[in-house]
């Protein structure tokens, strides 16, 4: 089987062995700011450069609690109960009303 190229570009290392990944091919891998890249050396020499893709989550504090919660739930069962009704209305007084887009790009502050 032949593979085709669909791109070709090139980049240069520093003397500290970094390069800068092409606009044309962040665009065609759709790689934004600190995406991770996976690299894969071929038998024959040949490189095939992919985005990796998100199967963690990025926060790792995030992903102890989620855990903990999770065994809490499994170990006392009889601790879930339903949210109150005022405490759902009130919520929803405090934030029902915020629109947010997600896909929206950050101000540059945030980033």
């Amino acid at each position: 089987m032949m593979n085709i190229a669909i791109l070709e570009t090139e980049s240069t290392l520093t003397d500290r062995y970094q390069t800068t990944v092409p606009e044309s091919v962040r665009q065609a891998l759709k790689l934004g700011k600190r995406d991770k890249v996976h690299y894969s050396i071929l038998d024959n020499g040949d490189v095939l450069l992919s985005r990796v893709q998100k199967t963690e989550p990025d926060d790792p504090a995030l992903d102890q609690f989620l855990s903990f919660l999770s065994n809490d739930i499994a170990t006392h069962p009889e601790r879930i109960q339903a949210l109150d009704g005022a405490w759902v209305n009130r919520l929803h007084t405090l934030v029902g009303n915020i629109q947010i887009d997600l896909d929206a790009p950050l101000p540059e502050d945030e980033v």
